[in-house]
């Protein structure tokens, strides 16, 4: 069973890359396949013909944080204060990566079966297969930054 637009031609649904273009006729989609040829950099939709999502196709540039577990700009905490990063380095983390969900580790008290719980439940299962896959000397040394992470996550 086709689908007819408002000028009863037939219309197909149509992709990219997994993404829905909507119900186009084959005139179309061979337009948009023909653009598309033309400039691979630009992603324009065929009935709008304006630069969606931006227009160029960039990769994403992943920023990267200093990683200082001293003084005032410390992103890191040191080994004996628990591991893991600071809510200044989760922030400056989430500033170089736009769209970061990044969030810092769960140390207080929390209601069971709530968000906090579940995310902490998730890190202790992470963690443990960290733990796990880590050398003798890490596994058994009580201060290894796993080991202090862990805890200070309370698993």
């Amino acid at each position: 069973m086709s689908r007819y637009n408002k000028k009863n031609l037939p219309t197909t649904p149509a992709y990219d890359d997994g993404k829905y273009l909507g119900n186009l006729t084959s005139k179309e989609i061979r337009e948009y396949q023909e653009e598309k040829k033309e400039n691979r950099n630009l992603r324009t939709t065929p009935r709008t013909k304006f630069k969606a999502s931006g227009g160029r196709i960039e990769k994403a540039k992943g920023g990267t944080i200093r990683k200082t577990t001293t003084g005032k700009n410390a992103n890191y905490r040191k080994t004996k204060s628990g591991a893991g990063m600071t809510a200044k380095g989760v922030r400056a983390y989430r500033a170089a990566n736009p769209g970061s969900k990044l969030k810092t580790a769960v140390t207080g008290k929390v209601k069971k079966g709530s968000k906090a719980a579940n995310r902490r439940k998730s890190y202790c299962a992470r963690s443990a297969g960290q733990l796990r896959n880590s050398s003798a000397k890490t596994r058994n040394d009580p201060n290894s930054r796993i080991r202090q992470a862990r805890r200070r996550w309370k698993c």
